[in-house]
């Protein structure tokens, strides 16, 4: 029986610690700010998810940060202390543990923030040993970074060093209890990396689950050279969501996230694809992958509109999509207050800065739908069953 077996059918639950729980006020949320959503907020609305019938958390990023969405990280072995502590941590692991619950945390090895003293460092001092931390083109101002964004200058992992503070970084956090990652931006590393990263987890951490986001949508073909997956022009060509991008992964990490079966269940929900054509290419997609390749499933994450919204608000096309997502043979993630009905005004990709803060509205906790959220009970305990 395989160590990770329990993931195969998990229902993840995908928390965005900022704008989940311990909040005191909504105000000004479609800013960049912390609205003060912690730790010990999800800790305290575990029961809510236990009776949801979860059975695993995925939290985003807590370790130190100059942004609220926790991506821009300036201390990668520390929790900021606005999410709250390192015995919150522990805490929310052991209390997860406890009521048998997973949990997996997001890790950011492809880059950090602007901010982090390393980086501060080799940008002051031309002698510096972390300039060869970083990939300067034209030192001290330009660098490669994530895609476009200059806030986030990307991490040099083929420098020893910083390939093991990265991976000692890791297992840190593993150390306290952590059942496993999801791993953002895979595509940024070179292959080399994720196989010595892990080859290296796994000798000290067997059961740890590593799921990749490999994901190319919007990307444009001049912020391809900060991209280091194999094959990166011919993968960029293929499209957002190719199985060829996913199947990079396959024999190194344990799965990838499935964009592909989220376009999908998109188009069959919307009416661009007949159910016959769904099940065709469905078919053909799992069939490209072994078994033992884990393939999560989601309807909306952080980066795009909320799955509702994109269906005009229509709540039966969203139990339509749910319900076929749920029959999958994969694990099934759930995004904050999916299931409660969060939706947002305004397609983000219409707003020119920040408009992801669309779809990281803090969640709604004084207005659920409790219809939507019966029905998600309902369908997690069919799931949960097989």
């Amino acid at each position: 029986m395989s160590t990770l077996d329990w993931m195969k059918q998990a229902v993840i639950y995908h928390i965005f610690i900022d704008r989940f729980a311990g909040f005191h006020s909504t105000k000004n949320w479609d800013s960049p700010i912390f609205l003060g959503g912690t730790v010990r907020g999800i800790i305290e609305k575990l029961p809510y998810l236990l009776d949801l019938g979860v059975t695993t958390l995925w939290i985003s990023p807590f370790y130190n940060t100059s942004a609220y969405h926790g991506y821009h990280i300036t201390d990668f072995y520390q929790v900021d202390p606005r999410f709250g502590t390192r015995d919150d941590i522990k805490e929310l692991i052991r209390e997860s543990h406890k009521n048998n619950l997973h949990i997996i945390a997001d890790f950011v090895p492809n880059h950090c923030s602007k901010h982090h003293p390393f980086f501060k460092e080799a940008q002051q001092d031309k002698n510096s040993l972390y300039r060869e931390w970083f990939y300067f083109t034209n030192w001290p101002d330009e660098y490669l970074c994530f895609l476009s964004i200059k806030d986030i200058p990307k991490l040099n992992l083929s420098n020893p060093p910083t390939q093991d503070h990265i991976i000692n970084a890791a297992k840190y956090w593993l150390s306290l209890g952590f059942d496993g990652f999801r791993l953002d931006h895979v595509i940024g590393p070179s292959h080399e990396f994720w196989e010595h990263f892990t080859k290296e987890i796994k000798n000290q951490f067997p059961n740890t689950v590593l799921i990749g986001e490999a994901w190319m949508m919007g990307i444009k073909r001049h912020e391809l050279r900060t991209l280091q997956v194999r094959h990166r022009y011919l993968k960029w060509l293929s499209g957002d969501s190719s199985d060829n991008l996913f199947k990079e992964y396959y024999g190194t990490l344990d799965g990838v996230l499935d964009f592909k079966v989220q376009e999908l269940i998109k188009q069959v929900v919307m009416k661009n694809i007949s159910e016959h054509t769904f099940r065709k290419q469905l078919h053909n997609h799992y069939a490209q992958f072994p078994e033992d390749f884990l393939l999560p499933t989601f309807l909306d994450n952080h980066d795009m509109d909320r799955f509702v919204f994109q269906c005009r608000n229509d709540k039966e096309k969203l139990k339509t999509a749910a319900e076929i997502q749920f029959s999958l043979p994969q694990p099934a993630i759930i995004y904050y207050g999916t299931e409660t009905g969060m939706t947002q005004t305004t397609s983000q990709w219409s707003i020119p800065t920040n408009g992801d803060l669309q779809a990281r509205q803090p969640m709604n906790w004084d207005t659920p739908d409790t219809d939507l959220y019966l029905f998600y009970k309902k369908i997690i305990q069919k799931k949960n069953k097989k």
